[in-house]
């Protein structure tokens, strides 16, 4: 089947259109550069970045497909979580195509879109594993049975690890967005410059807590004078980074233990980061454990992730009725 995806649940316009599931014909992402002044997303710029991009992108994603709409089998659309007039952006202009082209509308849940990114990258994985989702939005634990088939073992309780970076890196000037920015100066700083807290609440628990860390952070900087903070802002950069990446592997490792499963994937924006890659191998090489992750591309907000699991729910006959609505904190059940 001929799937076409569209994504716009932040700040990120897409369209893809994916060919029996793996096949990626296009994969358009146009990212919103108007939030960058702002050191963050602002809803409603985003909703009308996308009113603007969404059409344009879309018909470059078929032009790269070579590809019209009408040999489009089904449309997969992201129905939550994330921001709500951004969601029905995508949901609005996805019910216009199913409806005019009478093809069928699949909402897709944008967590299970990212762990269809590893599905994407890497055909011959197989379930059971354990995916860390972790993007600006969300650090989500998961446990994948199969394929719709998810367990959720852990999310964050306050501040995504995603939306650590970006608040760390406007404390330190480091610019937006600042998962990316933090990654490339931190090689350069020192690790072990500043301890910062690791958060692992209570004994057992797969829930994540980034906030504190963020704050402590920036009651750090605060008490540098201008000289100290030009000296040692790549420094702090980096001990921040290795007090998020401590607690991502320390806690998806122990998850993998838990599950008796020999496989851990990464699946969003954060999922590029160099150094939590680099930890997570070592790791879980001591373990045994087999470790993937999608290219960058697939690791950032995308539509052919959504074409994917589109296509999945479509081939077992599963599809969405026109009064589908925008779900802001859409969970990841085992339904989905």
């Amino acid at each position: 089947m001929l799937i076409l995806g569209i994504e716009t649940s932040c700040d990120e316009t897409a369209a893809s259109v994916v060919n029996g599931g793996n096949e990626i014909l296009s994969n358009v992402v146009y990212s919103q550069m108007v939030h960058d002044k702002y050191g963050g997303v602002v809803p409603e710029l985003a909703s009308r970045e996308h009113i603007r991009a969404v059409v344009p992108v879309v018909n470059q994603a078929l032009g790269q497909a070579n590809a019209s709409l009408a040999e489009i089998e089904g449309v997969a659309v992201t129905y939550g979580p994330g921001l709500v007039g951004s969601l029905l952006i995508g949901l609005s202009y996805s019910k216009a195509i199913s409806y005019s082209q009478e093809i069928p509308l699949i909402g897709i849940n944008h967590i299970e879109g990212h762990i269809f990114a590893d599905f994407l990258e890497h055909p011959k994985i197989s379930p059971p594993f354990v995916c860390l989702v972790i993007s600006g939005g969300h650090s989500n634990l998961i446990y994948v049975a199969g394929k719709g088939d998810y367990e959720l073992m852990g999310q964050t309780r306050d501040d995504a690890a995603g939306e650590a970076f970006d608040k760390v890196a406007k404390v330190l000037n480091l610019g937006y967005p600042g998962g990316p920015a933090i990654d490339e100066v931190s090689p350069k700083g020192k690790s072990d410059f500043f301890k910062f807290p690791r958060a692992y609440l209570e004994e057992g628990s797969f829930d994540f807590s980034f906030s504190g860390l963020k704050t402590a952070v920036a009651i750090y900087v605060s008490r540098l004078s201008e000289e100290e903070l030009e000296n040692h802002r790549i420094d702090v950069a980096a001990s921040f980074q290795e007090a998020v990446v401590d607690v991502l592997v320390e806690k998806g490792i122990q998850a993998c233990l838990a599950k008796d499963t020999s496989k851990i994937a990464l699946a969003g924006g954060v999922a590029r980061n160099r150094r939590l890659r680099k930890r997570l191998r070592e790791e879980a090489e001591k373990q045994r454990l087999e470790v993937f992750y999608p290219s960058p591309i697939l690791c950032t907000d995308n539509a052919a992730m959504i074409a994917a699991a589109g296509d999945f729910h479509l081939s077992r006959g599963r599809a969405s009725n026109l009064d589908l609505n925008a779900v802001p904190h859409a969970s990841l059940t085992a339904g989905n």
